[in-house]
């Protein structure tokens, strides 16, 4: 009985023994997963990126650009690249490692203040500095279409370009970009909002463009566009494939009836162009949809709400979705999807052979941009420099 009892306890000895060795190696096991993982997460993490701002003049030196209140307090400015893509940045006043958005006023003179706006309303005039301290507005200067020029404007009139440099030397243009037609894009913290502040790729032509000289407004109605003496330019929108085929891009109503889908050149500049659905008698807007699908739907939205497919047309008269494949930043990369899962990329050809790239761009930091007719809308499809 005694010797049974021995062995009883031996054998619960060697029991507890090997449970603490499978339990510390499942911990040793289950902590190399963790770390492993940790270590992934952190490689495919993008640090911030910070972007200079800066206004050049003429003799290429750089002026630094802050914003200011009314106290002479000052605040930083710069573009912040926060993913692998650099074409369409956000620019934000930054303090205590807060960032606040920078946005162009409406304002009935002719330059629009640029200015930054904190979470308390409180806001900071963009100004670009001399080297003898000299303080230059800086200002939307001129409206191309959907596009608004900004310069640093001197005492004698001259105008600065106003650009986002990396801290590996790229370089990025300063400008308003518009949404909506009007005026008046928002309201923000009280403040209305003519157009939001971003770093994009230069344009080749846009250093170019004139600036027009101070003129009396002409009123124009509510809802009416500005005439301009701009003959519009259509650009055509194509899907890409490998062997260099461009296959044509159309809308498809719930009937089946096929539009054109297009890209809208309505001023001198080509940098950010609309991308919209030509219907008889108007034009619908073409918008990447909220989803919880893997890719996004895009879809062109009718007045009444009617959602419009939007579809690659391959030379067998196969219909291809296009989507919304994945997300850079502020950058949605869009492409046509064919029955094995293959990307095509999707581009916008304007009639003299220039290239543009066809993308979503979200505006805000929100899932959704706005609602159309009851729709969400997730990103702004565009045709942008890249």
């Amino acid at each position: 009985m005694k010797k049974l009892n021995l062995l009883h306890i031996r054998s619960v000895c060697v029991y507890l023994f090997i449970l603490g060795f499978l339990f510390t190696a499942c911990n040793n096991s289950a902590s190399k997963d963790k770390t492993t993982k940790t270590d992934t997460e952190e490689v495919k993490k993008v640090n911030d990126i910070l972007w200079n701002v800066k206004a050049i003049a003429p003799d290429g030196k750089s002026l630094e650009v802050k914003g200011f209140n009314e106290k002479g307090e000052s605040i930083d400015i710069k573009a912040v690249q926060n993913a692998d893509q650099t074409s369409f940045l956000d620019v934000n006043a930054i303090e205590n490692g807060n960032k606040f958005p920078v946005k162009l006023l409406v304002s009935k003179t002719q330059f629009s203040p640029v200015t930054a706006i904190t979470n308390t309303g409180d806001t900071y005039e963009l100004k670009a500095i001399t080297p003898e301290g000299e303080k230059l507005d800086v200002k939307g200067v001129a409206r191309f279409g959907y596009v608004v020029m900004i310069k640093a404007i001197t005492k004698e009139g001259e105008f600065y370009g106003v650009k986002a440099i990396s801290p590996t030397g790229e370089l990025n243009d300063i400008k308003g970009i518009k949404i909506n037609f009007q005026d008046r894009e928002m309201s923000l913290k009280g403040l209305n909002i003519h157009a939001h502040v971003k770093a994009m790729h230069p344009a080749a032509n846009e250093d170019d463009l004139e600036i027009p000289v101070k003129k009396k407004k002409k009123k124009v109605k509510k809802g009416e566009m500005k005439k301009s003496d701009f003959e519009r330019i259509i650009w055509n929108i194509k899907a890409v494939t490998p062997d260099g085929n461009n296959l044509d891009i159309k809308a498809f109503d719930p009937e089946g009836n096929t539009f054109d889908v297009k890209a809208t050149q309505d001023s001198k500049q080509h940098s950010f162009l609309n991308i919209k659905v030509l219907v008889e008698g108007g034009e619908l807007p073409v918008k990447i949809m909220q989803s919880t699908d893997e890719y996004a739907p895009i879809k062109a939205i009718g007045t009444d709400g009617t959602l419009y497919d939007i579809k690659a047309i391959t030379d067998n008269k196969e219909k291809l979705d296009v989507k919304g494949i994945s997300r850079s930043g502020n950058i949605i990369h869009v492409k046509a999807v064919n029955d094995n899962g293959e990307l095509y990329a999707v581009k916008a050809f304007a009639p003299d052979g220039k290239l543009n790239a066809v993308k979503g761009v979200k505006i805000f930091k929100r899932e959704v941009e706005l609602k159309i007719q009851g729709n969400p809308v997730y990103a702004h499809l565009k045709a942008i420099n890249e």
